[in-house]
């Protein structure tokens, strides 16, 4: 999966805006850039008697709307998503991907940090940087409000990798790192087969999906 970094802070820190000069600055370097906003207080894309909400309402999982200029997927659910749950709605075809939010989640954070907002969020899990408008007497590396090069630097060398070759594995939804060797091993079986079937040309990316129903153990056995 691409590299997820977590954009935190408390409210009116600055989180959207720091996002959007990450954006351009990544694009403008190569990169494709995706993004993740949580919304704590819970949204609302498909009003009442619109034909993507009649869809829901008659039990419909997922619903998507389509035009020549955007998609959106609707899909309802009963509890908070995780962050790796929600990056693989996205797939693959990403370089990165940026969350704003998701201050309880495992993933690499940054915080944006004003002194007029209030003290740092403080116990952030896996804080890379720190995003600053005065400088703070703590360990962790720190940058300007204007610094986005820095930063992008920063996510370049230790998250972002050369194009090449890139091998995801999930299993009951859930990301498997992979080392060098299992990560080789599997592209060289799933190419092999892929390229064995008839039809097939040159592979430049390939998706397997199984889903295996779960069978209840019979009484008695």
């Amino acid at each position: 999966m691409p590299p997820v970094i977590a954009i935190v802070g408390k409210s009116e820190s600055g989180k959207t805006t720091l996002i959007e000069k990450l954006v351009r600055e990544l694009k403008s370097r190569g990169y494709r850039v995706a993004t993740i906003k949580h919304a704590a207080q819970g949204m609302s894309f498909d009003a009442p008697d619109k034909d993507s909400w009649r869809h829901i309402q008659a039990g419909s999982e997922a619903t998507a709307v389509s035009s020549p200029d955007r998609m959106v997927l609707i899909k309802p659910v009963t509890r908070d998503m995780s962050l790796d749950e929600i990056v693989r709605f996205f797939g693959e075809d990403y370089d990165i991907i940026l969350a704003e939010g998701f201050k309880q989640d495992n993933a690499p954070k940054i915080e944006v940090y004003r002194k007029e907002v209030g003290p740092p969020i403080g116990d952030t899990k896996k804080l890379i940087a720190i995003v600053t408008d005065e400088n703070l007497e703590i360990k962790t590396r720190q940058f300007s409000l204007e610094d986005t090069k820095g930063l992008a630097d920063l996510l370049e060398q230790g998250f972002l990798r050369a194009p090449g070759e890139r091998v995801s594995l999930y299993i009951n939804s859930i990301p498997i790192s992979l080392g060098s060797f299992p990560k080789e091993m599997v592209a060289n079986i799933v190419l092999a087969l892929a390229s064995s079937l008839k039809g097939v040309g040159e592979v430049s990316s390939l998706e397997i999906f199984l889903r295996r129903e779960h069978k209840p153990e019979q009484e008695g056995r």
